[in-house]
């Protein structure tokens, strides 16, 4: 099958995970994609688990793409990026806002090289306000957007907040930064017209906040425990989602329980979510009596939205995910590993990442020679990459 995106060409500066994860969307649909590293790589290459030297977390993200250094610290780098720009549809970059200015780089110096480019910016708070400069990761960027303390709200006890070891902020703000450049290509095959694309990872966070958004705004306040949550059973924990009433007369029905539904603690909606510690502990002294499996398959016959805590093993190991094809073989210096691919399938267009990872630099004198560099100019300047030292990143 084609790819929808065959035919673009995009220079991405990004490195970490927000920036790569979308133009790994973009290389999966078939765009070029020409990955600019500096002298010693993508920090991301030296992530765990590395075998001979190859990190998956590292190809996950970024399979599918060409590799080229360059040094923009030097003049020759940034002269041999601006003729990759001039070549280019799209160019990503996820520097702190500045940097690129100061490289000359930047959206208005590029766009007079290719006036309908589409050039993505993703940083922690947008490219302009007081707090642009600051240095953002995703962590941060949560506890300031309120998210973290939002999760520990429903948590019904006030704690230390979590440590965060998965990044949504870089996933989700990546995310938009894909949808985004889809916009902005829509609108140049309209118009003919490039643009600016500003993605700010703190208001992607603030997009997941949804009932704690209005309820900043009005005199309510968001439920001190959700109707979503674990129950116990004999040899685990099922989760519950109860949020209809088709589905809590199911699961009064599937848990023996058909008195709930005249119970005038149960009865209604908001009788419900005020004595839900009451229902669940009826319902766990009918659960504890029952394996995780057991419980579950009882709950998939009576229609009751439920599903067991899993590992991420486990999973990928779901007859779901397998029937979907949702993992791909990658082979990169170090073997092979699973990555996911796109979470979305096109009934006309291939929607799966690429086999393959380049080595850093790999594809750097085919890039050069493409865009028209002489054989003297691209062993001049890879030499001198070779040499050289790292760049600012956001």
């Amino acid at each position: 099958m084609t790819r929808a995106l065959e035919g673009l060409f995009v220079i991405d500066f990004t490195t970490t995970i927000a920036g790569p994860h979308a133009t790994r969307l973009l290389a999966d649909l078939g765009a070029l994609v020409i990955k600019i590293e500096p002298p010693e790589g993508d920090m991301m290459r030296a992530r765990p688990p590395r075998r001979q030297g190859a990190s998956s977390s590292f190809g996950q993200l970024n399979a599918g793409k060409k590799s080229i250094v360059l040094d923009l610290k030097t003049a020759e780098g940034v002269a041999a990026a601006r003729r990759l720009v001039a070549r280019a549809d799209i160019l990503v970059e996820n520097f702190r806002p500045g940097v690129m200015r100061r490289f000359g780089l930047d959206y208005e110096a590029l766009k007079k090289l290719r006036p309908d480019l589409i050039y993505c910016a993703i940083s922690g708070y947008g490219q302009s306000g007081p707090a642009a400069e600051l240095p953002a990761y995703a962590p941060v960027v949560h506890a300031r957007s309120g998210y973290d303390l939002a999760h520990l709200a429903y948590q019904g006890e006030a704690r230390r907040p979590d440590y965060c070891g998965i990044f949504i902020g870089d996933v989700v703000s990546g995310t938009y930064a894909f949808a985004a450049i889809l916009a902005a290509l829509h609108h140049r095959g309209r118009t003919g017209e490039g643009q600016m694309i500003d993605v700010s990872m703190l208001e992607s966070m603030l997009s997941l906040t949804l009932v704690e958004i209005q309820a900043a705004q009005f005199a309510i306040a968001p439920p001190s425990r959700p109707i979503f949550g674990p129950i116990a059973t004999k040899d685990g924990y099922l989760n519950l989602s109860i949020a209809s009433e088709r589905t809590f007369q199911n699961l009064a029905a599937a848990s023996l329980h058909p008195q709930w539904l005249e119970d005038p603690r149960f009865r209604l909606y908001e009788d419900r979510r005020a004595h839900w510690d009451e229902l669940i502990g009826e319902l766990e002294d009918w659960s504890k009596e029952l394996s995780c499996e057991e419980v579950q398959r009882i709950f998939e016959r009576n229609g009751v939205p439920s599903a067991p805590y899993r590992t991420v093993k486990e999973a990928m190991a779901d007859p779901q995910i397998i029937h979907r094809e949702a993992f791909a073989e990658v082979r990169d210096k170090g073997g092979s590993f699973l990555a996911l691919n796109p979470p979305f399938r096109l009934s006309a267009c291939a929607t799966q990442v690429w086999p393959f990872v380049a080595e850093l630099g790999a594809d750097g004198a085919q890039i050069l020679a493409e865009t028209g560099f002489s054989e003297k100019e691209i062993e001049a300047l890879l030499g001198r990459e070779e040499k050289g030292s790292g760049k600012e990143r956001a």
